[in-house]
């Protein structure tokens, strides 16, 4: 599948917030957005005419930039999203957070949900016991992430528990440390989701 291979730190200095695509240098001194806080280009400190329709746009590229999607599969969430139950929006975050890199990536097993992607990609989880290398993979209640017994020495698993030390696990998920696994409580919920988006600007914009 297509995948956006260019400079992370771009894509927030585009958004004009902290995406967290690239793990502790997002945290460090050397984050690109608060070094140069204006877009990139030749044209980034030109003061832009605010619409509507941009507004829109904008908050749509934030929530498809934070879970490394492009358009094709972002509308595909969208569009299952509008047809379940409930309030499109938070459906939609629901199922973004379903998403296996995203599960990794919370529980505090990989740095970023780039590096999880990587380390799900090469075979280094299974869930319920069972290899699983998609990244997409929508994770169910009750089910459980674990780092394989062979890969729980590998130092990016071992640096991202470190540096995520001080991260808080969300609530809807469970963690063992010692042995590696966490397992899926509940469904992941609007109140409990922290991002930098309004979901409702997206739906506004695919329904116009």
């Amino acid at each position: 599948m297509a995948r956006y291979i260019g400079p992370a730190c771009r894509l927030c200095r585009r958004e004009g917030t902290k995406l967290f695509l690239k793990g502790t240098r997002c945290i460090s001194e050397k984050c690109a957005v608060d070094r140069r806080a204006y877009p990139p280009g030749q044209h980034g400190q030109v003061r832009a005419r605010v619409s509507e329709y941009r507004t829109q746009l904008r908050e749509k590229q934030k929530l498809k930039r934070i879970y490394g999607l492009l358009e094709r599969q972002f509308r595909l969430y969208f569009y299952k999203a509008d047809r379940k139950k409930g309030v499109t929006g938070d459906n939609l975050l629901s199922l973004l957070e379903s998403r296996l890199d995203n599960v990794v990536y919370r529980l505090g097993l990989a740095s970023s949900r780039k590096q999880s992607r990587m380390l799900i990609r090469h075979n280094h989880f299974s869930i319920n016991g069972k290899t699983v290398n998609i990244p997409s993979y929508l994770v169910n209640i009750g089910e459980v992430i674990e780092v394989r017994e062979k890969s729980r020495g590998l130092l990016p698993v071992l640096s991202a528990l470190e540096v995520s030390g001080g991260r808080e696990v969300p609530s809807w998920l469970s963690l063992d440390m010692a042995q590696l696994k966490g397992e899926v409580k509940t469904s992941p919920n609007r109140e409990e989701i922290v991002l930098p988006v309004n979901e409702q600007l997206v739906v506004e914009l695919y329904s116009r």
